[in-house]
C-alpha cells in the first residue's frame, strides 16, 4: 500500500492504538500517521501487554523511519509517593525522542514542562475537557493539543473551535473517531473504585458499564423485556460523519483499542485510512459515501453495534440498545428451522464455511451456543448450515434466535498479511530532482514527506550519450527501484542538460545512498531539551505546615429537608448539590434566616455546587447558580474556575487532586480556599498528600454515597420515555425515584442534573471513620460528610456520631458499628483503606 493522496482538504492525523509490537506494525502498515501506546507504568490500559522503557529507542527508530509519530500515554493520576519515580520515567521518555506524552494529571503536565520547555504534552480525554475554557486551561499548563471528551458533538466541536480562535487560545483538537465508548465521562468514573477498589483513573477499569442491570422506578421493577444492559453504549463509528469531522478542523482522529488484537488495529486503521484518502480526493465532501465493505469490516473487527455516538447530538433511544454488552460482529440472520443436524437461517449477510457464529436467544448473560460453519447450502435467501459434530447443543437453539457472525478467518488472514513479513507494505513518497551536464557529476536531490532532504553525487562524470541517453523514463525506472525499502518514487524532475549517459550500476549506487541517508535522518530521535537536574519539589510554592485550627465537619446535602436538619445540628459549613439550581436561592435564604435567628451574620456559610460538566452554550446554568448569592461555590470543572474566578471557591473531587503538584497549581493559580482530595486516594496516599502539602488547604470526604457513573447518557429518557433528549422526553426524572439493581442485588440511586446528565450513586454509603483520628493527627482539619437520600432524622443522627468521633468520644469502629445498625443507611467501611 502506498500513500498517494493529494488533498484538497487539510486531513487530520490518523492515530491508531498499539498494545504491543505486532499492533504497532499493524498500524504502520495500514496507514496510521501516529500510534499511541502505554509503557509498563502510569497508563490507563494496564491490562494491555504494553511496551517497556527499554523498548523505546528501537520502537521510536522504527516509527520515525516509517514516517509515523509515537505518543506515550501517561494518562492516569499520579500519587505523591510516585512523583520521584514518575520524574525519572518522564526523563527517559523525553530523552528517547518520543513525539508527545498524553497526560491526565495536572501535576504531571507541570512536571513535564519543568523538565523540558519544548516537549509536546497532549491533554488526555481523561482531563474531561468539554469547552473552550477547558482548552484554555490545558494551554495554561503548557499542553500543545487537547483530546476532547467523547461526549462532544460535531456542533459543539465547531463551537469550541470558534471560541478558541476568537480568544486567541487556539490549540489543535483531537477526537475519538472509532471504538468502545465509555458510558461515563473519562476521568469522572469512580465505579471500579467504589465497587472493588480498582480505579479507572489508574488504568484498572472493571467495565461495570457492560454488565446487566434491572431498572427500578418508585420501588417497582420496570419490565424492559430483553433490555438489560442499560449502561452499555454501542461502539463508536465516525465513518459516516468523516467529512464533517474534516470540515470541523480537528487535527487528529483517534482509534480506541489498546487492548485489542493486531487484526483489529489493521482492520480499523485500513478502513479509516482509505476513507480519509477518499475525502482527500473528493471534489465535494457531500459526494463522499460509506462503503458497505467498510461497515462489514468494522463490525467484524469488534462490535457491540455501531453508532455515531454523540457526534450528531444526543439520541438516548439509539446510543444504548441495551440488548447485550459484549462483542457480536455482523448480524447474519434469524433461525427459521432446525432439522437433521442442520440449522436454517434467513440470511441478512453472507456466510461461508469456516465462519464463526453465535446464536443469540436474548440472554447474553448466559452461556451461548456457537461454533464454526462446516458447510453451507444456500436456498434463495435462506441457508442450511452444518456444524462440526458435537460443536452445538441443538436443544439450546430455537426458531427465532438471532445469529451473529463473530469470526471471518478469510478476512483475518488478509489482515495478517497486511502487516506480516519483513518488507514495508505502506510506503512513503520520495520526490527527486536530477541535475547535470557533460563533464559534471550527476546530482540527485531527494525530499521525503517529512521535509528531510539529502543530496547525492555520482562518483563518475557524465558523458555524452550516443545511444540510450538518460531520459526521464529511464531515470524513473532505475531510481524508482525502491523495493524492500519504506519508500516509493513520487515525482521526478529532470534538469539534465543534453543527451547524457551514466552506467546503470552508478545509478543503483546513488539510489542506495539516497535511501541510506534518508533512513538515517528519519530514524534520529527528536532532540528535545531536557533539564536533567529538574525535580518535582522545585514546583511546590507552599511549605507543609501543621494546622492548629479546630476540626471542621462540613456537610453536603441534596435537598432542603436535609439542609434544615444540618442547620439544626449546628453545622457551620454547608454544601448544597441540588438537581435544580433555581432552588439554591431558597437554600441561601434559609441559611440567612438561621443566621438572623442565631444573631450570627456570617455563620454558617453556604456553598452551592454547579453541575459536574459544562458544555458550550450552558453558561445559563452557571448564571442560575450565581443568582443564589451563596457565600461561595463548589468548583467542579474548568469553566467554573473561569466563571467564578472573582468569588470564593472550593475545588471539588472532580478536579482529581491526587498529588501536591496538582494541589499547588489549583491553589496558587486560581486561589481556591480548599481542595477536595481525589476519591482515588486510599488512606496511605491521603497521608502522603497531607504530609507533602499544607493540610489547611485540603479537605477529605469521610462519608458518602460514591458517585460512580457520571454520564451524558440519560437512563430516565432512554427507558422511561420514548423521547430522544430533554426536548421530548416528558421529564421522567422529575416524576420518578429511580434505582438500578446490579447482579448481586445491590440497588444504586440514579439522579439527573439540570443539564440532563445522570449520576449513578452507590446505594450503600461508605465511611472512612476508622482513619479520621489518624488524618487529624497529621494536621487535616476539614472533613466532609455527604448525604444522598437520607431522611432528616438520619442526617441528624449521622452528624451526631461523627461529631462524637471528632471529639474523641467514640472510635471509628464504634461509629461504623452504630451507623450499620441503621439498616436503611447500609454503611460500609468503603474503599478508603484499600491498597
Amino acid at each position: 500500500m502506498t500513500s498517494t493522496t493529494t488533498s484538497t482538504w487539510k486531513l487530520p492525523e490518523l492515530l491508531a492504538p498499539a498494545g504491543n509490537w505486532e499492533c504497532a506494525k499493524a498500524a504502520v502498515e495500514n496507514g496510521a500517521d501516529a500510534i499511541y501506546f502505554g509503557l509498563d507504568k502510569f497508563n490507563a490500559r494496564m491490562r494491555a501487554e504494553n511496551f517497556t522503557e527499554a523498548d523505546l529507542p528501537e520502537l521510536m527508530r522504527f516509527l520515525h523511519l516509517r514516517g509515523v509519530k509515537g505518543y506515550v500515554t501517561v494518562n492516569t493520576l499520579i500519587f505523591p509517593q510516585e512523583l520521584t519515580q514518575a520524574q525519572q520515567y518522564l526523563k527517559t521518555i523525553i530523552a528517547a525522542g518520543v513525539d508527545a506524552i498524553i497526560v491526565q494529571d495536572v501535576g504531571i503536565c507541570r512536571l513535564i514542562r519543568h523538565l523540558s520547555p519544548d516537549f509536546p504534552i497532549h491533554a488526555s480525554t481523561q482531563m474531561t475537557i468539554t469547552s473552550a475554557a477547558g482548552v484554555e486551561f490545558a494551554k495554561s499548563l503548557g499542553c500543545q493539543l487537547v483530546v476532547l471528551a467523547r461526549e462532544c458533538s460535531i456542533k459543539e466541536i465547531n463551537k469550541i473551535q470558534q471560541q478558541i480562535h476568537q480568544h486567541n487560545t487556539s490549540l489543535p483538537l483531537e477526537v475519538f473517531v472509532h471504538g468502545a465508548l465509555c458510558v461515563a465521562y473519562s476521568g469522572q468514573c469512580l465505579t471500579s473504585e467504589a465497587l472493588g477498589g480498582r480505579s479507572a483513573n489508574r488504568g484498572e477499569c472493571a467495565q461495570a458499564c457492560r454488565m446487566p442491570y434491572d431498572l427500578i422506578a418508585d420501588g417497582e421493577v420496570v419490565d424492559l423485556g430483553h433490555r438489560k444492559y442499560l449502561l452499555s453504549p454501542q461502539d463508536l463509528v465516525g465513518l459516516e460523519v468523516l467529512p464533517e469531522l474534516v470540515q470541523s478542523g480537528v487535527t487528529s482522529l483517534k482509534i480506541e483499542g489498546r487492548l485489542k488484537a493486531p487484526e483489529y488495529v489493521a482492520n480499523v486503521t485500513q478502513v479509516y485510512r482509505q476513507a480519509l484518502d477518499r475525502v482527500a480526493n473528493a471534489e465535494s465532501l457531500e459526494t463522499v459515501s460509506v462503503r458497505g465493505k467498510d461497515l462489514y469490516n468494522l463490525e467484524m473487527a469488534f462490535s457491540r453495534g455501531l453508532y455515531t455516538g454523540w457526534f450528531a447530538g444526543i439520541n438516548n433511544q439509539e446510543l444504548v440498545h441495551a440488548r447485550f454488552g459484549k462483542k457480536r460482529g455482523v448480524y447474519l440472520g434469524e433461525v427459521t428451522h432446525i432439522r437433521n443436524e442442520q440449522i436454517a437461517v434467513k440470511l441478512a449477510a453472507p456466510v461461508k464455511p469456516g465462519d464463526g457464529l453465535v446464536f443469540d436467544c436474548g440472554h447474553p448473560e448466559a452461556r451461548e451456543e456457537g461454533g464454526r460453519v462446516y458447510a453451507v447450502v444456500e436456498k434463495g435467501r435462506e441457508a442450511l448450515l452444518t456444524f462440526g459434530r458435537n460443536d452445538l447443543n441443538l436443544h439450546r437453539i430455537h426458531i427465532g434466535d438471532k445469529v451473529w457472525k463473530t469470526s471471518d478467518p478469510e478476512l483475518d488472514k488478509q489482515l495478517r498479511q497486511s502487516y506480516s513479513g519483513e518488507n514495508a507494505q505502506f510506503l512513503r513518497p520520495i520526490n527527486l530532482e536530477v541535475y547535470g551536464e557533460v563533464g559534471d557529476k550527476l546530482i540527485a536531490i531527494a525530499r521525503d514527506e517529512l521535509a528531510n532532504i539529502v543530496q547525492v553525487a555520482s562518483e563518475i562524470l557524465l558523458v555524452e550519450a550516443h545511444t540510450k541517453p538518460l531520459t526521464t523514463e529511464k531515470l524513473q525506472e532505475q531510481l524508482g527501484r525502491l523495493g524492500n525499502t519504506p519508500f516509493y518514487l513520487g515525482n521526478l524532475t529532470n534538469h539534465l542538460q543534453g543527451n547524457l549517459m551514466l552506467p546503470v550500476s552508478e545509478l543503483n549506487r546513488m539510489r542506495r545512498d539516497i535511501v541510506t541517508q534518508l533512513e538515517a535522518l528519519r530514524s534520529q530521535p527528536k532532540p528535545w531539551q531536557l533539564n536533567h537536574d529538574g525535580k518535582w519539589q522545585d514546583l511546590i510554592t507552599l511549605e507543609p505546615s501543621p494546622a492548629d485550627s479546630p476540626v471542621s465537619l462540613i456537610v453536603l446535602v441534596r435537598n432542603l429537608q436535609q439542609l434544615q436538619a444540618a442547620l439544626a445540628a449546628d453545622i457551620t459549613t454547608l454544601y448544597c448539590e441540588f438537581e435544580d439550581p433555581r432552588t439554591y436561592r431558597e437554600a441561601v435564604q434559609m441559611v440567612q434566616g438561621w443566621r438572623t435567628a442565631k444573631n450570627s451574620p456570617q455563620i454558617p456559610t453556604i456553598w452551592v455546587a454547579p453541575p459536574r460538566i459544562t458544555k458550550p452554550g450552558e453558561t445559563w446554568i452557571l448564571q442560575q447558580v450565581r443568582a443564589s448569592q451563596a457565600d461561595g461555590y463548589l468548583i467542579r470543572n474548568y469553566d467554573q474556575l473561569e466563571y467564578f474566578a472573582s468569588d470564593r471557591c472550593i475545588g471539588d473531587f472532580s478536579l482529581n487532586v491526587a498529588n501536591p503538584l496538582t494541589a499547588d497549581y489549583f491553589q496558587q493559580r486560581f486561589h481556591l480556599e480548599r481542595l477536595t482530595a481525589s476519591y482515588d486516594l486510599n488512606i496511605h496516599q491521603l497521608e502522603d498528600l497531607i504530609t507533602t502539602y499544607s493540610p489547611e488547604y485540603l479537605e477529605v470526604t469521610i462519608h458518602q454515597h460514591m458517585p460512580m457513573f457520571h454520564m451524558e447518557h440519560c437512563v430516565f429518557c432512554a427507558f422511561l420515555s420514548d423521547g430522544t433528549d430533554y426536548t421530548n422526553c416528558g421529564r421522567p426524572c422529575e416524576k420518578h425515584e429511580v434505582k438500578i439493581r446490579d447482579r448481586v442485588g445491590s440497588e444504586h440511586v440514579l439522579k439527573a442534573d439540570t443539564g440532563c446528565r445522570n449520576t449513578v450513586y452507590n446505594g450503600t454509603a461508605q465511611t472512612g471513620s476508622e482513619y479520621v483520628q489518624r488524618l487529624i493527627s497529621l494536621g487535616l482539619r476539614n472533613l466532609r460528610i455527604e448525604f444522598l437520600n437520607e431522611t432528616p432524622e438520619q442526617v441528624e443522627k449521622t452528624i451526631f456520631y461523627y461529631r462524637q468521633l471528632v471529639q474523641g468520644e467514640i472510635t471509628g469502629s464504634q461509629l461504623w458499628q452504630k451507623l450499620k445498625l441503621q439498616n436503611q443507611l447500609g454503611v460500609t467501611r468503603g474503599a478508603l483503606g484499600m491498597m
